[in-house]
């Protein structure tokens, strides 16, 4: 298989029925206090499991053999929740390896649906790394949260139903972790529309990618470490990226903070760090659309609590 808009659609078909179609919001800048250009919001944050991570787990565990012991997946939190919620809906046993910077939410999230959870680590490679040897000892199958096909065709199917609700878009702006998001969102585009990255300042994995010409290691901290900072991005989204993202914009904690607040003080809209990256870039001048530009938010993920950012 490849990340191509044929596969894309044989994915969607398979996963459609344990999905919600997320809605989209039609609003303007202005509502937000920029100018007044069309904006669409995707509110991935409504998926089930709180994030659009549900995608993917869902298309590893449909398109791929399940041994008897079933799944292990490493997250900051939002991909175990979904492969958690995902093995819940498909009786198949999971246990999930997060970092203490996991929050709170989110670890709930997870128990909640009644997977096996270790916390442990202060990153999430300290969690992943916890979790290929629980897969050598226990046969599990490994789940990854974004450098693994079947995940990446999984995300891509925001795309493919944001095309579908909003098909005459100009640019996305798409939040960036380990790029499984971004890369199955911009296989699915391929030059149909702008694909922007939006990444923590603290956090730039595709931004130094992109400036080496290969995933290398970055910085892993910052407000939304448990969702946009894995170290370092995919091998398998790299290409995709190299090819068909414009560029990244970067944006600072306090601009994720303004982001989220501005989102539910204008719209009532619930964002986690993560998920109002790219409304930030917005709201900081990262990206500055031009007059009458159509542009596209990605609201990746809601996992929090309204405290964290009234």
């Amino acid at each position: 298989m490849t990340v191509d808009r044929a596969t894309v659609e044989k994915t969607y078909e398979t996963i459609r029925p344990h999905l919600r179609l997320t809605p989209v919001v039609e609003v303007t800048g202005a509502d937000l206090g920029l100018a007044a250009f069309p904006l669409t919001l995707k509110l991935e944050s409504l998926q089930h499991s709180g994030s659009f991570k549900a995608r993917g787990a869902f298309a590893n565990l449909l398109l791929r053999t399940l041994p008897a012991a079933g799944v292990v997946a490493a997250s900051g939190g939002n991909h175990g929740a979904a492969v958690a919620y995902a093995a819940m809906r498909l009786g198949v046993p999971a246990r999930i390896f997060v970092p203490t910077v996991s929050s709170p939410a989110k670890i709930a999230r997870i128990r909640g649906y009644g997977a096996g959870l270790v916390v442990g680590g202060d990153r999430y490679a300290d969690a992943l790394a916890a979790s290929e040897t629980w897969a050598r000892e226990s046969g599990a199958l490994p789940v990854h949260a974004f450098d693994q096909l079947e995940t990446l065709l999984g995300q891509a199917t925001v795309g493919l139903e944001l095309e579908r609700q909003q098909p005459r878009l100009d640019t996305l702006l798409v939040p960036v972790g380990g790029g499984g998001l971004i890369g199955g969102i911009a296989a699915w585009c391929a030059g149909r529309m702008k694909v922007i990255g939006v990444e923590p300042e603290a956090a730039p994995t595709l931004f130094e990618a992109l400036r080496a010409g290969r995933p290398v290691d970055a910085p892993a901290g910052g407000i939304a470490a448990d969702s946009l900072a894995p170290r370092r991005v995919g091998e398998a989204m790299f290409p995709i990226a190299r090819a068909h993202v414009e560029r990244v914009a970067l944006v600072s904690d306090d601009a994720i903070r303004d982001g989220q607040a501005s989102l539910w003080e204008s719209l009532r809209v619930v964002a986690e760090p993560g998920g109002a990256a790219g409304v930030a870039a917005l709201l900081a001048g990262a990206y500055a659309p031009v007059a009458g530009e159509r542009v596209g938010v990605v609201i990746s993920g809601g996992n929090t609590t309204a405290v964290e950012f009234s």
